[in-house]
């Protein structure tokens, strides 16, 4: 490679440059200039491109399978008390889902969120000036609370532990993951509150809920541990924010912060957001109350609004794109908020409305792992595609 590269003219003067700045690292390591040239040019190549565009919106893809893995452990879990007739043999039935199948798919969550967090933090070492950028990002920012989410869901689903059995752990981990989210939530919701560069009717969009979604999971990994006092703190604080970020969104105020068409799968944020609290607040309270029940109703009413509007994701589905893992997140939260739900009410009906929700997240989870392995030069294009902006950032 090298003495094709000393051949070159002297209009080549940037090529000449990078040959001996690449020669002089490789002379210091003592190992062969030729071989090092290329392993170096190559895996610049290759890391590269990812740390460009790896942004922090690709945790939606770890979110939905940690919820999954969520969701079939509250399926194989045996009812609290018996059933009569049909429902009781259905929730046997589905106690009986593998559970080897149940480990792998955490397993596979675990590497996913693993190699994600992992290429993140290198990506803040190497390239913080985007990472601050995305800080600044009134949709960017939103999806800094993805992975801390993620964490405290896989938290929730590990077959390794209980919360109630093994306390210490679960308790370490849980303040390990709590803290950051905790962080953010000063930092927004105090620029909210104050009117700071960040005011609310200005750049509120529907990702804004994920900071509400945080809290609400949070507040319900600390009530499962026993800890009621810690998950009626963060419930409040979850809930309070998002009764302001609902009527804010609801009412479009003028100048409020947009999204791209390609971003429209975000819409399904609007009943998650419930879906989770009726979850949190079950876990709190101990039982599917009334309160549960009527944030689940909300948040099924949000989903047949959403669905019967398909022209609203036209565009967004023209061609394939990571906000595309925004679908599956909030109907698994959904369909776990059933489970409890068909688990209360006991009615033939309510156990059939699980089954179908449940049935719909898995058919969408798969779907998405189809496109995605069939779409892997898109969601990670060469390096000059984007150089650093905030269409990287948003898409």
């Amino acid at each position: 490679m090298l003495p094709a590269m000393a051949n070159v003219n002297q209009e080549s003067q940037p090529q000449a440059e990078v040959v001996v700045n690449v020669t002089s690292t490789i002379e210091f390591t003592g190992s062969s200039p030729q071989n090092k040239t290329g392993v170096l040019i190559k895996a610049k190549a290759l890391i590269l491109p990812i740390l460009m565009n790896l942004h922090a919106g690709y945790f939606r893809i770890s979110l939905s399978l940690c919820s999954q893995a969520l969701l079939w452990k509250t399926l194989s879990e045996p009812p609290s008390d018996g059933g009569a007739g049909d429902i009781h043999s259905l929730r046997k039935m589905l106690h009986r889902l593998p559970s080897t199948a149940f480990f792998l798919l955490w397993c596979f969550a675990l590497f996913t969120l693993v190699s994600l967090s992992l290429i993140y933090v290198v990506r803040c070492f190497l390239r913080f000036d985007m990472v601050k950028n995305e800080f600044l990002h009134h949709v960017g920012v939103n999806y800094l609370f993805a992975p801390w989410i993620s964490w405290l869901l896989l938290l929730q689903a590990t077959p390794f532990f209980k919360p109630k059995t093994t306390t210490a752990y679960y308790l370490v981990l849980w303040w390990v993951f709590v803290v950051p989210i905790v962080a953010l939530d000063v930092k927004i919701y105090g620029q909210w509150f104050t009117k700071g560069k960040r005011y609310l009717s200005g750049i509120a969009n529907p990702t804004s809920q994920m900071s509400v979604i945080g809290n609400l999971v949070c507040a319900r990994a600390a009530a499962q541990m026993g800890w009621k006092e810690s998950a009626i703190c963060m419930f409040s604080l979850g809930m309070a924010h998002y009764f302001v970020l609902f009527v804010t969104l609801y009412q479009r105020l003028p100048g409020s912060g947009s999204i791209p068409a390609i971003l429209r799968p975000v819409f399904f944020l609007f009943f998650a957001a419930p879906s989770m609290a009726s979850l949190a607040w079950d876990s709190i309270s101990g039982n599917f109350d009334n309160s549960s029940k009527m944030l689940f109703y909300l948040s099924l009413f949000l989903f047949i609004s959403l669905v019967c509007r398909p022209a609203l994701f036209k565009k967004s589905m023209k061609k394939f794109n990571v906000a595309w893992w925004a679908y599956s997140f909030p109907l698994t939260a959904m369909a776990m908020a059933s489970t409890e739900y068909a688990q209360a009410v006991k009615s033939t009906e309510a156990h059939i409305l699980m089954l179908i929700l449940s049935g719909l997240s898995v058919l969408v989870l798969l779907l998405l792992l189809l496109c995605t392995a069939l779409n892997t030069t898109l969601l990670l294009p060469a390096a000059d595609d984007h150089d650093g902006d905030h269409s990287s950032i948003v898409s």
